[in-house]
């Protein structure tokens, strides 16, 4: 072998690194709990509020933050979406947010940024 070539009885394949090379070896997402989005934009988000309540806060394997199930009346049926977000410090299970232009400023409610008062600490 070259200086420049490596020797292939040396050293150690790191694990973690192989997650993304090959079929070989895959990271492990059987047990992860879905897509975090937030709500889609509708009408009662644009001109004032939804309300919703979380369901319970879980544990999402590969992901550092744990996530909200949040459940949202539909606004056009009569039934009930669930949402995942991430969970923010100070939510629990039972409390009330409120998705909207018109929400208050509190702990776990979505605002857009407009309406979000200049120097919020955030």
């Amino acid at each position: 072998f070259k200086a420049s070539q490596t020797c292939p009885t040396m050293g150690k394949y790191v694990q973690a690194q192989r997650k993304g090379k090959s079929p070989v070896f895959k990271a492990h997402v059987r047990t992860r709990k879905g897509a975090v989005k937030l709500r889609p934009i509708d009408y009662a988000e644009k001109h004032g509020y939804i309300r919703g309540v979380i369901k319970e806060i879980i544990h999402d394997p590969g992901r550092g933050a744990p996530v909200a199930k949040v459940q949202f009346l539909n606004a056009y049926r009569y039934k009930r979406d669930t949402e995942l977000l991430i969970a923010t410090e100070g939510m629990y299970t039972g409390q009330f947010i409120y998705c909207g232009k018109k929400a208050t400023l509190d702990v776990g409610n979505v605002l857009p940024l407009r309406s979000v008062p200049e120097g919020t600490i955030v």
